[in-house]
């Protein structure tokens, strides 16, 4: 049996054990079955036998002919508007880089921060900080806004996964890009769309949390993140490249030989401009983030930004939106079949007679670890936040201190996975960062947030009389 065959065989063994267990007490055949497809499908995507894709589409295919899903259910997701954003950023960083708009950017971002690769590290953090705020989007933060920066940068500096360079600068900068965008998610209530949700959850618990408590709650704990973990992936995931000799005079001398603002870089800024202005105001307008990713993908072919050609070649973000439309069905269905609420009601009943701090310490755990079967932040809060939250409350955990740290959790959660959160998505389809790295630095990475978020945190809530 050679290496490929082994690695199906293994998964589909992981999948039956599962699904010739016997059913759990209170659940039905459907979700446990579906659960059994899930695990394996993901044990296959780990083992990579085949192509990412291609092993998503295994997985729907046993989901349909199990009659655990219909066709048209297994499809649900491809018409999903969040995974529709994921690919239209992809086309939208094409436009930053055929305009060499985002060569632009990447040379005035190196002439600022360029004397270090760790100095490109931080740069990147800072600057996700400070949009954070202003776009409930992270994955529109994301690919909107970093991802032609960083992509940029990266060629740029001669490191591409094409030319196997990947690991000379850019695997360490996406790594960064996308661990600093769930730490600013985690700190700013309206960076992220399900945080909005964690808050009206915890206000039907009579738990108030304003825009001002939640950030002063999250700043220190925040801020002590952003210092420690591009210093961590700069230890465990570090660049090949790590001074970057006379950058500024290099960024000076690529400037001017690119010259001035060409029309069609001017033209991508208006496109950018409008995009953004849409997606910081899509409350007022009425124009959903997808919708304006859209309506800029229209505009950058219509303005012959780029070619209709372009968008077919654009091969990363046709794999990115096959094998994530179907792990967004796949978990999506686990909610709906009741998995998700009956695991969290089994954990509830397991905690009810402990102390306060080891039952809470407990729950938070759990509820940060079970996002490996999520691929959606929104969906994760929705079905499970208010329940350990409850419960949380009804063990004798400070009510404000238990609603912030797990609504702080449903941002920083997703730093396990390539399929956690659509920002993942967009970051791992760009195909600087291999798999088992990814998986490998992520949980590293939430080991290290969590002891910051729970004992720094905790500390500094102590300080502020939250408990």
């Amino acid at each position: 049996m050679n290496a490929t065959n082994l690695k199906i065989f293994f998964s589909i063994i992981i999948g039956l054990s599962i699904y010739l267990m016997p059913i759990p007490v209170g659940l039905e055949p459907k979700a446990w079955h579906l659960f059994s497809i899930f695990v394996a499908t993901i044990t296959a995507i780990v083992l990579k036998p085949y192509p990412m894709p291609f092993i998503a589409l295994l997985g729907l295919l046993v989901t349909v002919l199990t009659n655990v899903l219909t066709f048209e259910e297994g499809m649900a997701g491809f018409s999903n508007q969040v995974i529709w954003l994921v690919v239209l950023v992809f086309f939208i960083a094409r436009g930053f880089i055929k305009t060499q708009l985002g060569t632009r950017l990447a040379y005035i971002f190196v002439g600022l921060l360029g004397r270090s690769t760790l100095g490109l590290g931080y740069g990147i953090a800072i600057t996700e900080v400070l949009i954070a705020p202003f776009m409930p989007s992270n994955s529109a933060r994301t690919g909107g806004v970093m991802l032609p920066i960083i992509q940029s940068i990266s060629e740029t500096l001669g490191s591409s996964p094409e030319h196997g360079t990947e690991r000379k600068l850019g695997s360490f900068l996406y790594q960064v890009t996308f661990q600093s965008n769930l730490i600013s998610s985690a700190m700013f209530l309206t960076a992220m769309a399900a945080n909005p949700m964690a808050q009206s959850l915890a206000a039907k618990q009579n738990v108030e949390i304003t825009w001002v408590s939640w950030f002063v709650a999250a700043s220190v704990p925040g801020l002590i993140s952003l210092l420690v973990i591009p210093l961590v992936l700069y230890w465990i995931y570090p660049p090949e490249l790590k001074v970057i000799k006379n950058s500024k005079e290099f960024s000076r001398d690529q400037l001017e030989k690119l010259g001035p603002l060409s029309s069609k870089e001017k033209t991508m800024i208006g496109i950018f401009c409008l995009i953004l202005f849409f997606w910081i105001f899509a409350k007022q307008t009425g124009v959903g983030a997808s919708t304006a990713a859209l309506l800029g993908l229209v505009l950058t072919i219509v303005l012959k930004i780029i070619d209709w050609k372009d968008v077919m070649n654009e091969k990363e973000a046709w794999n990115t939106f096959i094998w994530l439309a179907v792990l967004v069905t796949l978990s999506t269905y686990l909610d709906k079949f009741g998995f998700i609420s009956w695991f969290s009601q089994n954990i509830s009943r397991f905690v009810v007679d402990w102390p306060w701090q080891k039952g809470f310490l407990f729950l938070s755990l759990c509820y940060f670890y079970s996002h490996y079967f999520f691929a959606s932040n929104t969906a994760h809060v929705s079905s499970m936040y208010a329940a350990f939250l409850a419960v949380s409350i009804s063990i004798g955990a400070p009510p404000l201190v238990a609603a912030l740290l797990l609504a702080f959790f449903s941002s920083l959660f997703s730093s396990m996975t390539h399929y956690g959160t659509t920002a993942g998505a967009i970051v791992f389809g760009a195909n600087y960062v291999k798999l088992g790295d990814w998986w490998k630095i992520g949980f590293i990475v939430s080991i290290i947030n969590l002891i910051i978020w729970i004992c720094g945190g905790g500390l500094w809530w102590k300080v502020l009389g939250l408990w």
